[in-house]
């Protein structure tokens, strides 16, 4: 049986430590609120990643990268319609257009890319997959997991510390009516102004993060930033039930905790 869990109760950075410990091949599927990614493993270590319906294609990865302009995309993909990343691969190399190394260095770029947004994914559903690999036609990579893992232990304490600030998406803001705090005169970036046309005592933060496509993540470091500047302040909803924040492990005991993970850890190994 694959290995099923609940985002809520073990992060993608405690699957990607575990997967590494356990030197695992398979894949990682993780099923968000919106899309589903899958994230490829060979003996613990990055093979290959791609979240919904994103063209993650030789083409579109050296695009993104600015490696191939629009016209280039345009004339491969009309040419190569039945061709394979690695047969497209060993072309571009040998027209002069890339190089192995080109090819090998934006796509880990672009793998290592959706495994950083996939931290930003506190809800949804994962299952590990011993069979599942990526397609024959794709090119794959191996990169080792530390870093990753690394980067992503420092957004777990971050996501805690905003647990911590804001508990609850059920509440609402309002605007402060202290001096100094106008917001005309404060720099906001595009995500922050859009957040701050929906500020109404009517709105909670969840619907507020629902309207702008924001996950819990996004819309907490949202809200600190204009609580640390002074410009709201968080209320309750007239009317509205505040439903307790989930914490992001089951159990606040440490030795539980490490005795749920030395569990997990090796059921990975026996499968």
């Amino acid at each position: 049986m694959a290995l099923r869990g609940n985002l809520r109760d073990f992060t993608v950075t405690q699957l990607l430590n575990l997967i590494n410990l356990a030197n695992k091949t398979g894949t990682l599927v993780v099923e968000g609120p919106n899309e589903i990614a899958k994230v490829a493993f060979r003996e613990g270590k990055l093979a290959f990643a791609q979240i919904g319906q994103e063209d993650a294609s030789l083409a579109m990865v050296l695009h993104r990268a600015r490696r191939l302009n629009a016209s280039q995309v345009k004339a491969i993909q009309m040419r190569t319609d039945h061709m394979s990343d690695k047969e497209l691969g060993l072309l571009l190399i040998n027209a002069g257009y890339v190089s192995q190394d080109d090819i090998l260095t934006n796509l880990q770029l672009y793998f290592t890319d959706v495994i950083r947004r996939l931290f930003t994914w506190v809800e949804g559903f994962f299952r590990f997959e011993n069979e599942l690999m990526p397609p024959d036609d794709r090119i794959t990579v191996r990169l080792d997991l530390e870093n990753l893992i690394i980067e992503g232990a420092r957004q777990l304490r971050e996501w805690e510390q905003l647990q911590d600030e804001i508990p609850s998406l059920d509440m609402a803001l309002k605007f402060t009516d202290r001096p100094g705090a106008n917001i005309r005169n404060v720099n906001l970036s595009v995500e922050e102004w859009r957040v701050v046309s929906y500020i109404n005592p009517k709105n909670t933060i969840k619907q507020i993060a629902n309207a702008n496509k924001m996950n819990e993540l996004e819309i907490r470091r949202i809200v600190y930033g204009l609580l640390q500047a002074g410009l709201v302040e968080i209320i309750r909803p007239a009317g509205a039930r505040v439903i307790p924040a989930v914490r992001s492990f089951p159990t606040e005991n440490k030795e539980e905790q490490k005795s749920l993970v030395n569990r997990l850890i090796d059921r990975i190994r026996s499968m």
